[in-house]
């Protein structure tokens, strides 16, 4: 088990060194590509055998073909050494094989189950229009105002404190609120060179980017052309300006709703399954973690 493990390694690493060459066409299926010890080996059975691979696993493999049919030749021989030695009934091949065996036919069923679920186009609309806020976005302008407990910086200026720098982003968004121009306050205020640089332009967010909590609840309460108050986070103030406020069209999130529904769907398959196993729980010291069971012996080479 290792050592097939070691061997589709070596592939990864060593194919990904090779000059890229054009990709040869694909044979069809009965084509035989290579004879071994006396055998044919077809493309439609070297593919069959792909299928079990991981994707990254078989583009490695393609782009060396010839080492890697070298590399299945030895697999098969060894895997066949192995069956005459019966280490399929031993421990811990036998278990490992087992748990290998039941674990592919789970994921088997569970992609079987997620192709049977239909979804309509009528319960993807009906699921974007239940579920706007998912698709809510924001355009922004930001002004940021930082803080220190240093008494010096790097470009000669005293920065401010964070009671400072509060009192500055107060009455800048005082102003802002009033009818300031906000980009004339960006430009004479913010101290993030990359949104100053376009006119404090921060970009469309959704609730599904990764931004802290307290940002978060911020913008998404704001109203187009609203102006937030100072939002404190570790370094600086923020003070935000909602410059359009939309959702993201049906059309583009469609695929996302379809795998949405199929996930869903899943869960609630998966969940009736669960609670249709009869389980009763016997012998509480093993729950209680006071008792465990026997470690068995590692797949390692010897």
């Amino acid at each position: 088990m290792k050592l097939i493990v070691i061997v589709f390694a070596i592939s990864a690493v060593t194919c990904l060194s090779q000059t890229a060459q054009p990709a040869p066409e694909t044979p069809s299926p009965d084509t035989v590509i290579a004879v071994i010890d006396g055998k044919n080996l077809t493309y439609g059975e070297l593919e069959r055998f792909m299928h079990g691979m991981p994707p990254q696993v078989q583009q490695n493999a393609m782009r060396n073909r010839k080492q890697f049919i070298q590399q299945f030749a030895l697999m098969q021989r060894l895997s066949e050494i192995a069956e005459k030695a019966k280490l399929d009934e031993k421990s811990p091949y036998k278990e490992a094989l087992a748990f290998n065996r039941m674990n592919i036919l789970m994921q088997a069923q569970i992609n079987q189950q997620i192709d049977s679920f239909p979804i309509r186009v009528e319960e993807q609309q009906k699921y974007y229009d239940e579920n706007k806020s998912r698709y809510h976005q924001v355009k922004l302008k930001v002004i940021y105002i930082p803080f220190s407990s240093n008494s010096s910086a790097a470009d000669g200026k005293k920065p401010l404190n964070e009671e400072q720098a509060k009192a500055k982003a107060e009455q800048i968004a005082k102003e802002a609120k009033a009818g300031a121009d906000f980009t004339k306050l960006v430009k004479e205020n913010s101290r993030d060179e990359t949104s100053k640089a376009k006119d404090g332009d921060f970009g469309t967010i959704s609730p599904s980017d990764n931004l802290p909590d307290s940002i978060r609840s911020v913008v998404f309460g704001l109203k187009s052309g609203d102006v937030s108050d100072p939002v404190r986070q570790p370094n600086g103030f923020y003070i935000f300006r909602a410059e359009a406020v939309s959702e993201k069209p049906f059309l583009e999130v469609r695929d996302q709703i379809f795998t949405d529904l199929k996930n869903q769907r899943l869960k609630e398959w998966l969940d009736t399954t669960t609670k249709s196993l009869n389980i009763k729980f016997e012998n509480e010291h093993f729950f209680t973690g006071t008792a465990s069971p026997s470690p068995g012996p590692a797949l390692t080479n010897k």
